[in-house]
């Protein structure tokens, strides 16, 4: 009998999957496949077009034991984030958002000019700037050289180096521990998830809080947003994994935070379990929403794969039938979600014209894959398209505000992620 041919295609991909990061089982299944992509933040300059970029799967799994999603490291951080074309600072939103936290944290945990606050993944300085406007000394950790670089120059106090226990152990070695440590779209980019949060626990002074923010799953799953999935997003968490998580290094979860921020995140509290924190219901409340909703439960994560591509359907039903009408389309954004998006779904200069992006860092270079050029936001008013395609969905909102005079010549917008949605500036007025 031949038993290969008579398995199940998930259990060959099991076989082959490698490791849970977290509790190291090797019963692994997946969770989606969105074929091969290229490294989402690897903006292709003119000169590069014609030679070959390199294509990595973008095979999610999941863990059978844990059920923490994950993707296996396919590309080390260091090819990934040595340096970096993404700035925390050029997203108005974001940077309003973390104003506002710092203010919040500094009140909430009695902030002042004896304490130190640690970000890990700290970027341009966006966030760690509020805190020394406050008075509060601030050490940042980015690995990017480039984008610590512009933290540097701004007197913002910035190890260059990737953090886990290594790194937290010469800091605690030179008399350095922390009040609060911060970590905001970090701990989904990390593929050592035990060595990183071990490093966390030991750079933690005795009362400190640890927070983190991170896309939570659960709004990944319902709202179909496969676009967050790309190779820097090593680990997908649900509540119930993070709560396997704290246990694991003897941290308890104090109190939690549902935001809007990234297409709907979680900011986690943590503290040691012997610290004098008590947890917040909401802990337990969200605990008790994702046992309702079946997050402990393996078939839960079944039916997502089909989710995708159904929204694939649909938006390149769309597109197709907006180009045979003869209309012009082109991108607002370069995020690395919208280039898993493109590359998926296949959208290139067939269907886009160009897309636009604040950031002059992208300028005159080409999205990864699909080679859509990237232009000043201008270029939208030069070329007065029918629609504008937003591909940060998650800032919407800010963008339509930005750029509603598009409705002067008939423009609308158009939000791919979680269903086709077209946006008429008139209707907003």
């Amino acid at each position: 009998m031949n038993v290969r041919a008579m398995t199940p295609f998930h259990t060959l991909v099991d076989r082959a999957a490698g490791s849970c990061r977290l509790c190291g089982s090797s019963h692994m299944r997946t969770f989606v496949d969105l074929g091969m992509s290229p490294l989402c933040e690897s903006f292709v300059p003119p000169e590069k077009l014609d030679t070959m970029e390199p294509y990595y799967p973008l095979h999610v799994l999941i863990c059978e034991e844990c059920l923490l999603v994950q993707l296996k490291e396919y590309v080390t951080p260091d090819n990934i984030f040595r340096e970096y074309a993404y700035f925390s600072s050029f997203s108005t939103s974001w940077v309003a958002h973390a104003k506002a936290y710092c203010e919040t944290m500094t009140r909430r945990i009695d902030l002042g000019p004896e304490s130190l606050v640690v970000e890990l993944a700290s970027n341009d300085g966006y966030l760690l700037q509020h805190f020394v406007g406050l008075g509060i000394p601030v050490l940042g950790i980015e690995p990017a050289a480039n984008v610590a670089q512009v933290a540097i120059d701004k007197g913002i106090p910035t190890r260059t180096d990737f953090f886990g226990q290594t790194v937290a152990q010469d800091l605690v070695d030179s008399g350095v521990q922390a009040d609060l440590i911060v970590g905001n779209n970090v701990l989904a980019h990390v593929p050592d998830l035990n060595d990183f949060v071990a490093g966390m626990c030991r750079l933690l002074k005795p009362d400190g809080v640890i927070t983190l923010e991170f896309p939570h799953l659960e709004r990944l799953m319902a709202e179909n947003q496969f676009d967050t999935i790309y190779h820097e997003h090593f680990s997908y968490f649900s509540f119930v994994t993070i709560e396997r998580l704290a246990q694991k290094h003897r941290l308890k979860l104090i109190d939690v935070d549902e935001l809007p921020t990234h297409g709907g995140s979680l900011r986690i509290y943590l503290a040691h379990e012997g610290s004098q924190y008590i947890p917040s219901q909401r802990v337990q409340n969200l605990l008790d929403r994702e046992q309702r909703l079946g997050f402990r439960e393996l078939s839960t994560y079944d039916a997502f794969a089909d989710q995708v591509k159904r929204t694939k359907r649909q938006l390149l039903s769309f597109l197709i039938a907006a180009k045979a009408e003869g209309k012009t389309i082109c991108g607002y954004g370069a995020p690395g979600k919208g280039n898993t998006l493109l590359n998926y779904c296949g959208i290139g200069v067939d269907f886009l014209d160009f897309t636009v992006d604040r950031n002059p860092y992208k300028h005159g270079r080409y999205t990864p894959g699909m080679h859509i050029p990237i232009l000043p936001v201008s270029a939208i008013d030069d070329a007065k398209p029918d629609y504008v395609f937003i591909l940060p969905w998650n800032l919407k909102r800010e963008i339509v505000d930005q750029m509603r005079h598009i409705g002067e010549w008939g423009g609308r917008f158009v939000v791919p992620i979680p269903n086709v949605e077209i946006i008429n500036p008139e209707d907003l007025r």
